[in-house]
């Protein structure tokens, strides 16, 4: 598998003003809470990972403080709007918590992982580590504290969906029961993985955040230098690897069909969230395999529109899963074996 074995010491912070310190840790703030609501709560631990960089831990620490009080206070203001029932309300208050439990306290306890330019896969997964208690955390607050459980809500919505997609298929002329049957089937099998869908989705926003941290650093570095650092290429997708020890989070997990009641749901639910990871891992290799045959502009935009018709027959998604979890035994970004003596990443 390939990785990254940079090992600079911790990024230096700058000396600057006081004054100008605290202007930029209260901006961060605001930017903070600004991001607690969607579509930009994709980017929360990217603000947060660059105020840690430019100002400190202290100073971020400090900024998401400030910046959580105001996001959720305003949450909690737009959450009152006319019509909205007692528990819908309280539902957008366990959506505010998740979001400072799952999403930016995981980002600061993934900041010193940040600062030592940790790999791309390490960085992740920890993240992803801390997500799962910080989803769990918020899971029981909302249970003890305000009488619902955003579980129970999405086990909710998708019931609603199935039924939905069921009655659309029956009553479609020419839909053969076989069909109903097997979409039934298929749905059942989804409901069992619901509660993993929350920590899939705060890892792609992980996933998206430390790419664009990576691609703002890289362009602050060549601003200051004028030159192409090595620690620009550590964030590129194309770098992406995962820890070798998740191999054993897939064999456990994998064996889920043989469990029974709740140990069945949570093996089943963490093999969802592995194999989510070693699609990624997929999509690195294939794009790490462009840049390496030198595919760009029209061929770049063939390729990709030829792996979306190939998702979209579910090909590709199954090819990129497998290419993903034998990376580990082959490293599929250079044209040689693992144990050939030269290690080194050629971009």
């Amino acid at each position: 598998m390939t990785d990254m074995p940079l090992q600079p010491a911790s990024l230096e912070i700058p000396e600057r003003p006081f004054g100008r310190v605290v202007r930029s840790v209260f901006g961060y703030a605001l930017l903070m809470a600004f991001m607690f609501f969607p579509p930009v709560i994709v980017f929360m631990p990217a603000a947060i990972f660059h105020c840690g960089i430019r100002n400190g831990r202290r100073a971020t620490w400090l900024a998401l403080t400030i910046g959580s009080i105001i996001g959720i206070a305003l949450g909690v203001l737009t959450a009152h709007q006319p019509g909205a029932t007692i528990g819908e309300i309280r539902l957008t208050y366990a959506y505010l918590a998740s979001t400072l439990f799952a999403l930016a306290l995981p980002a600061m306890l993934a900041l010193p992982l940040i600062e030592r330019s940790a790999s791309f896969g390490k960085v992740l997964v920890t993240a992803m580590l801390i997500i799962i208690p910080g989803l769990a955390a918020t899971e029981f607050g909302a249970r003890t504290f305000l009488g619902v459980s955003p579980y129970a809500d999405q086990l909710a919505q998708t019931a609603q969906f199935k039924g939905e997609v069921l009655a659309y298929y029956q009553r479609t002329p020419g839909f053969p029961p076989e069909a109903v049957d097997a979409a039934r089937r298929g749905l059942d099998m989804a409901s069992k993985v619901v509660a993993c869908g929350p920590v899939i989705m705060f890892s792609v926003f992980f996933l998206l955040s430390i790419l664009m941290f990576g691609r703002l650093r890289a362009w602050r570095e060549f601003v200051r230098t004028r030159e192409v650092s090595q620690l620009s290429t550590v964030y590129l997708f194309r770098n992406f690897s995962l820890p070798e020890w998740l191999l054993f989070a897939f064999v456990i997990s994998g064996l889920a069909p043989l469990a029974t009641g709740l140990l069945q749901k949570v093996a089943a639910n963490v093999l969802v969230v592995v194999l989510f990871l070693y699609l990624l891992q997929g999509l690195a290799i294939f794009r790490s395999l462009l840049v390496a045959v030198g595919i760009n502009g029209i061929g770049l935009l063939f390729a990709f529109v030829l792996l979306g018709f190939l998702t979209l027959t579910g090909i590709a998604p199954i090819l990129l899963t497998i290419a993903g979890l034998f990376d580990s035994f082959f490293d599929f970004r250079k044209f040689k074996r693992k144990d050939d003596s030269n290690e080194s990443h050629t971009d």
